[in-house]
């Protein structure tokens, strides 16, 4: 939130620099996110008065004697049409910094510094600048807007700093108001707490204002929907004259981003800044029926609101209407059937509060977001919505836009806007702070804050105002105390019922650790993606309906479509993650992604779904294959000390010949495989692309496992090489496991070559191992090695019909 020190210095007596309040805000719980000098970007520009202004003869230059207070006037060439002897205006003098401007004064990216030069022959020794030289608008100052020089005042300075005479020596605090104080949500509630911090009386913005004769007779306001709107407040004001406002809100509204209208909607946008509360001014010619209803609307009801874009409504969304249609989207945003118009004459003036759950499910769900619904979503508290209205009716007689009647229609549902008392105990305060803050210190603080406090021995009343929503019990008072009184008070000690422990990781952690560590160390990075997908996604992966991927959780209130369904495979994600990489020119890579799947064992839910621990592993480029992500598959196996098995399988949206289903101890946990074409074309793929997938959640029983210690053997292994010829239905896995079941002495078998062609025939396929034998008592001989050999080809042969190619 964007707080001008200029603004907050309207209701507390400022007197610390704005850095040291920066530190004293971030010390009380109010993060300042940046801060920075309206001005940072101006230096070295002076009040000058032009004594002499002569026309460059053809052309539209003059060449200017300039007073700054020095010893001799400056000699400047100028080109605005404005310029005059007698004028004074700003002057950068040679190495100022001003913004650069574009040929038609607009504003551009970018400074530049001032450079003596000569024009048409003319030496010029500074720069006359326009407004928007000093990055300032209309808004921020009457006459920037103009397309010439800025003129400044005839009291002003000649010679002095133009920074203080433009305000550009304010400052702009960007802070990050918690979840819990949206009452912090405005200027005048940071400046209460400014208040508190320095120990400084706040002043509250003046609420008077005096009503007319005038009276709308009939006019009435009813409330459909208590619940989503505990309290409405309806003011009448005629006799309005829509106009400028004056210039110190213009600027104020300019410094917090928001441009000027016309008095009566700067009003509403104003109080939104100052105090919090969004409200609304509906044009009282277009109110038909003589009558504000709000209701839920209905279903298909449709309501075009102010920026031309028209909605279709359902019952839970909120309207305003009057006696015949909708008005306005509660909250969001007024209806274009009864915006301000320079035509206008009387005005409805709206403040009300609604549900901040309502506010925001709607806005999310039609897509519509405005300052005032994202200010209702944070939570907006009754007691500034009846000082809101009184402030508007103020401004509305203090800027002479309009005459308030005595028509005034307030509907709650009688929650009272009055201080709450709350009893605490001192003890069970210090005790959440785990120190003893001294009494006098106490009541200080909170009186500071406008509790009121009264203690008495060791109880402690104080009174609630109904700003502070967020207080509900001791525990807040003390955070109410220890931030002011300064959290460095706080010394570290164990709760109560503490233990030292050893610490570290669990099991699960350092297993999952170690699968990390280890595809790393392959090359392969990790990603993190969302725990949900989109119901497309499953249409990408080709699943029939009756698949079980298809049977997600989908989530009541989404972000948007594409995060609808709590995901219930992690394949999707990782097959854009691939896509996303090609299109930015990564035309290789590794990716694994470790996260929860969620299967429900029901829908619609009626207990906690399973949430799988898993793991997706990601490959694509020219160097990638089918054998290289096994081979990363492997990894994963080889961490946990145990072996997979590999088995042909079938997936919709992987090629038919290149996938595996994934088992240990004779389940399936996964599988892996290379992408389709058609899932590569459609999502632009220029490499072919696999992917692997394994349910850790089943392996969990060999977490923490550890090898079983063999000792090196002293005599040496022996390897073998073998060229098998074989069906091609016959897989890589079945002949490995063939080969290791027929001698105990096979320590590893390692794939190094795979052939299809007319030398081992049709329908055949040879395939190349490197066999290793390890002894054990005794050293190998030629024979036995050799007689180990027969036995696999044996073994081979009667299980799987493969022979030795000659």
């Amino acid at each position: 939130m964007l707080v001008p020190l200029s603004w907050l210095k309207e209701y507390v007596d400022i007197d610390v620099e704005a850095k040291e309040l920066e530190e004293k805000l971030f010390s009380c719980g109010f993060e300042v996110e940046e801060s920075y000098e309206v001005g940072k970007d101006i230096s070295g520009v002076v009040v000058g008065l032009v004594e002499e202004c002569e026309p460059i003869p053809e052309t539209h230059l003059h060449v200017c004697k300039v007073n700054v207070g020095g010893a001799e006037p400056l000699q400047i060439c100028c080109g605005a049409d404005n310029v005059h002897a007698g004028g004074k205006y700003p002057v950068a003098l040679e190495g100022a910094q001003v913004y650069a401007t574009a040929k038609d004064h607009v504003t551009i990216e970018g400074t530049m510094k001032i450079k003596k030069g000569k024009l048409r022959g003319y030496e010029s020794c500074g720069m006359l600048c326009s407004g928007t030289e000093l990055g300032l608008n209309e808004d921020l100052y009457p006459g920037a807007g103009y397309n010439g020089l800025l003129v400044l005042p005839d009291d002003a300075e000649i010679g002095a700093d133009v920074k203080p005479l433009l305000q550009l020596d304010d400052w702009i605090f960007d802070i990050a108001i918690t979840a819990n104080r949206p009452d912090c949500e405005s200027i005048f509630g940071i400046a209460r707490e400014v208040a508190a911090i320095l120990n400084k009386p706040v002043k509250t913005p003046a609420l008077d204002y005096t009503e007319s004769g005038v009276t709308k007779d009939g006019f009435t306001v009813t409330v459909d929907a208590p619940d989503l709107c505990p309290r409405y407040i309806a003011h009448y004001v005629t006799d309005v004259k829509i106009g400028e406002s004056p210039a110190w809100m213009k600027r104020r509204l300019a410094l917090v981003g928001i441009g000027s209208i016309s008095n009566v909607v700067d009003i509403t946008n104003y109080i939104l800044k100052e105090l919090g509360q969004p409200m609304h001014a509906f044009d009282s010619s277009y109110i038909e029926g003589n009558a504000i209803h709000v209701r839920r609307a209905h279903d298909k009801e449709k309501i075009m609101t102010l920026d031309e874009k028209e909605f279709e409504l359902n019952e839970n969304n909120l309207v305003i209407c009057d006696g015949v249609k909708p008005v306005a989207l509660a909250g969001i945003m007024g209806g274009l059937n009864s915006e301000i118009r320079d035509t206008t004459e009387a005005v409805i003036f709206e403040s009300a509060k609604f549900a901040r759950d309502n506010i925001r499910k709607s806005s999310r769900a039609l897509g519509q977001s405005s300052d005032s619904s994202q200010r209702y979503a944070k939570g907006v508290d009754e007691y500034a919505t009846v000082m809101a209205s009184k402030r508007a009716l103020h401004l509305i007689e203090e800027l002479g836009c309009g005459k308030v009647s005595s028509t005034h229609v307030e509907v709650s549902t009688g929650n009272s806007i009055e201080p709450a008392e709350m009893k605490a105990s001192i003890k069970k305060v210090n005790g959440v702070l785990g120190i003893e803050v001294p009494t006098a210190d106490i009541e200080r603080i909170l009186k500071s804050l406008n509790f009121q406090p009264v203690i008495n021995g060791d109880e402690l009343t104080i009174q609630v105002p109904a700003y502070r929503e967020d207080m509900e019990s001791y525990p807040d008072i003390a955070e109410e105390v220890i931030r002011m009184y300064g959290y460095d008070h706080v010394t570290p000690t164990f709760l109560a019922a503490a233990a030292v422990t050893s610490g570290g990781m669990n099991t699960k952690q350092k297993t999952e650790l170690k699968i990390k560590r280890a595809l790393c160390a392959q090359g392969a990075f990790e990603g993190v993606h969302y725990s949900f997908f989109s119901p497309s996604d499953l249409n990408l992966l080709g699943l029939p309906e009756d698949a079980p991927e298809r049977k997600a959780i989908r989530l009541i209130n989404p972000i948007n479509e594409d995060l609808s369904l709590m995901r219930t495979t992690l394949a999707p994600q990782m097959i854009h993650a691939i896509a996303r990489n090609q299109k930015n020119g990564c035309l290789e890579g590794r990716v694994y992604e470790i996260g929860n799947k969620f299967i429900p064992k029901d829908l619609p839910l009626t207990e906690y779904p399973d949430e799988r621990e898993t793991i997706c592993i990601g490959i694509w480029g020219k160097e990638e294959s089918f054998f290289t992500l096994k081979g990363l598959v492997d990894t994963v196996a080889e961490t946990l000390f145990i072996d997979f098995e590999y088995v042909e399988d079938k997936k919709t949206f992987l090629h038919p010949y290149r996938t595996a289903k994934i088992l240990y101890n004779g389940e399936e946990i996964g599988y892996l495989g290379q992408l389709t074409y058609e899932i590569q074309k459609e999502e632009d793929m220029r490499e072919s692309a696999y992917i692997a997938e394994i349910d850790l959640k089943a392996l969990r029983p060999v977490y923490g496992k550890v090898p079983t210690f063999a000792p090196i053997s002293r005599f040496a292994k022996e390897t073998r090489d073998l060229a098998l010829v074989m069906s091609k239905s016959v897989t890589c896995g079945e002949v490995e496991k063939a080969i290791a079941e027929a001698s105990s002495f096979v320590e590893s078998v390692e794939l190094f070559d795979v052939y299809e062609g007319l030398q081992v025939g049709p329908e055949k396929k040879s395939m190349a191992f490197t066999v290793t034998f390890a002894p054990k008592e005794e050293e190998f001989t030629t024979e036995a090695v050799d007689g180990y050999v027969k036995k696999i080809l044996k073994n081979l042969n009667n299980k799987l019909g493969v022979e030795l190619r000659s």
